[in-house]
């Protein structure tokens, strides 16, 4: 995701190939990415930055996590399991998520900086600004965590 418009280049080669393996699922998937970053792009009104085409991939997984909830609650796995495998091939155009242990220690770091920044331990009235920190330390670092993630592990050294 060099510049503007290598993902596209990208996709269109993994639907040829896709196609070619027979693999239904990933080639639908690949078009609806396709599709969206187009989408994305006309709405711009000009070529998307790689930092909205992460933006626009990260938006389709959530809608995906949301729709296999769902389906779950509807008790329908079968497709909860399609939204779980359209996840997968989503996530392979985005940079690797950091784990838990990774993420707390980010987190752990941004609060100690946060506070030598305020001149005081940051308390729960700080939650925006280190939410905002956080997340920056994490794009800065070129990795991708869950927002909700984040947020707790923020509220929870906040309140300790």
């Amino acid at each position: 995701m060099a510049e503007a418009g290598a993902l596209d280049a990208l996709m269109g080669q993994q639907i040829v190939a896709a196609m070619k393996a027979g693999d239904k699922v990933r080639t639908g998937t690949l078009r609806l990415i396709k599709n969206a970053l187009k989408n994305k792009a006309i709405e711009k009104r000009g070529p998307l930055t790689p930092a909205e085409e992460q933006q626009a991939l990260q938006s389709m997984i959530k809608q995906r996590r949301d729709s296999m909830e769902q389906f779950n609650q509807g008790n329908r796995p079968e497709l909860a399991a399609i939204e779980a495998a359209e996840i997968v091939v989503i996530e392979e155009f985005l940079p690797k998520a950091l784990d838990e242990a990774g993420l707390r220690a980010l987190v752990k770091e941004t609060m100690a900086e946060l506070e030598g920044a305020l001149g005081h331990k940051p308390g729960a009235r700080d939650m925006g600004p280190a939410m905002k920190a956080a997340q920056a330390k994490i794009q800065a670092t070129g990795a991708r965590a869950d927002g909700k993630a984040v947020s707790e592990l923020v509220k929870a050294e906040l309140a300790g």
